[in-house]
């Protein structure tokens, strides 16, 4: 493999994994616990938090400090999954010979 190959598989796998986050970047995700909800992008960018009433009413804000905590996990565990599912895609049949690199890399 020659040292144009090497440079078209970086470049290929450049643009795989920019079109990967900007596909992560359009999925939303939401934690909910006990009247908090998040939303936040595959990308893990926050963009809502919502509290119900009855749990603004209740008034006990170490609790909304909780939820809102556990809320977040749970959106960015969400996140995770698909971020994680996006990569094994891209790595298992993303259109770059990764083997190929493999091999240009021991030698």
């Amino acid at each position: 493999m020659d040292l144009g190959n090497l440079m078209g598989m970086f470049g290929d796998l450049k643009e795989k994994m920019e079109a990967s986050k900007k596909k992560l970047d359009g999925i939303m995700v939401n934690g909910e616990a006990e009247g908090v909800k998040v939303t936040m992008s595959a990308s893990k960018v926050i963009s809502n938090i919502g509290l119900s009433d009855s749990l603004v009413a209740e008034g006990d804000k170490e609790k909304i400090e909780d939820m809102i905590m556990l809320a977040m996990s749970k959106a960015q565990e969400a996140a995770d999954n698909i971020a994680h599912n996006e990569a094994s895609s891209m790595a298992q049949g993303g259109g770059v010979d990764m083997g190929g690199l493999m091999d240009m890399l021991k030698k």
